[in-house]
């Protein structure tokens, strides 16, 4: 197996506290800076465009509100898909009518604050699931509940807070965050661990480690977070792809890269069936090489579609070596007059052929066909 793709490709760091390794690790920091460069550019941009124009367009003498909902949308979280960006704004311009709405029949006061929010908090929690969702809006709430208003006219705070939404998903489409390196470095991750549980395995079967292969299996299961991750920031990208003209030239892209993680999903989620059989034959000690082998050139095909993300051209050579290591994937030819718990260990490789096939671009029912029937 290349270094590329297993145990040994990156440093390992799982075993430092997270906070240790903020500490010794200075190019992190300057990584999460660089990372939030052009959300930092939308934040600031948007506010100071939404301020400015209330207060020079509009002539709102404070208006607070045009800036905060703009900061408050867009933050620097990793899903800046525009409809989050828009539920948002929705919510906290919720917040802040709720308050307005109970200024003008109420007035202002501590009971009227309690009431204030917890409506808004109600209707937050029942809009959206997001614990920050409901914080974002009751923090909008509070400021037109505290701060007396500076005009007489009703509303004013509200049409600052519809000021700063518009901003807000303006920045979105006219200074789009591509999360393009963000996406690869997810991908990446993803591949980089499916080697290295893939290896664990391998290597148990090799020498019949029982150990070794619950190493592996605690790494499989591990996986789902990553495959998460890696559909969060892809999910992002492509809502943001869709209204930026900017990026535009990046949709085709990530489709692409979307097929390869719908099938990296079943593959993982399969590589922990073939796993849990793993664990189960290794008890009795004995090495099994050829399933060791077959695992190999498994893993080997799932290498090189995690290196076709970045060079497509490595997308046909992934499924060709695939397509190989299919065609013989009958457990009664590669293992005859074994036992059926062996034979059983084959038959779970072939969906996890079957799916990264799919990862490769091609058709599920050509992928399927791809196996031996047995």
């Amino acid at each position: 197996m290349s270094q590329a793709f297993g145990e040994g490709a990156y440093p390992a760091t799982a075993a430092i506290p997270t906070g240790w390794r903020a500490r010794v690790d200075p190019g992190g920091r300057l990584r999460r800076v660089r990372e939030s460069g052009i959300a930092i550019v939308q934040i600031v941009v948007a506010a100071a465009g939404a301020y400015a124009f209330s207060l020079s367009v509009l002539g709102h003498p404070v208006p607070l509100l045009a800036a905060t909902v703009t900061v408050s949308s867009l933050g620097l979280v990793r899903d800046a898909r525009p409809r989050r960006v828009l539920e948002t704004v929705l919510g906290m311009l919720l917040g802040i009518l709720v308050s307005e709405l109970l200024l003008l029949v109420t007035g202002s006061g501590w009971w009227q604050l309690a009431v204030a929010l917890g409506l808004t908090l109600v209707f937050a929690r029942f809009i959206s699931p997001q614990a920050s969702f409901a914080i974002a809006a009751a923090i909008q709430s509070l400021i037109v509940m505290i701060i007396p208003m500076t005009t007489g006219m009703p509303f004013t705070r509200l049409i600052d807070g519809i000021v700063g939404g518009v901003f807000a998903l303006l920045v979105t489409a006219l200074i789009p965050r591509s999360l393009r390196a963000v996406e690869l470095r997810d991908a990446r991750a993803v591949f980089r661990d499916t080697g290295s549980a893939a290896a664990a395995l391998g290597q148990a079967l090799r020498r019949g480690d029982r150990l070794r292969a619950e190493r592996g299996l605690e790494k499989a299961r591990a996986l789902q977070p990553r495959v998460d991750a890696w559909r969060e920031s892809l999910e992002s990208g492509l809502a943001i792809a869709r209204i930026s003209p900017f990026l535009r030239r990046q949709r085709g892209e990530l489709n692409r890269h979307a097929r390869v993680l719908g099938g990296m999903d079943f593959a993982t989620r399969n590589l922990r069936v073939v796993a849990r059989r793993v664990v189960y034959l290794c008890d009795d000690g004995v090495a099994r090489p050829v399933a060791a082998d077959v695992l190999g050139e498994i893993t080997r095909g799932a290498e090189l579609i995690g290196r076709s993300l970045d060079d497509i051209s490595l997308q046909p050579v992934a499924r060709e070596t695939l397509l190989a290591v299919a065609a013989h994937l009958d457990p009664r030819e590669l293992l005859p007059g074994a036992s059926l718990g062996d034979q059983n260990l084959i038959a779970a490789m072939r969906p996890l052929a079957v799916d990264l096939l799919v990862a490769t671009g091609m058709p599920q029912a050509d992928a399927r066909a791809a196996v031996p029937r047995i």
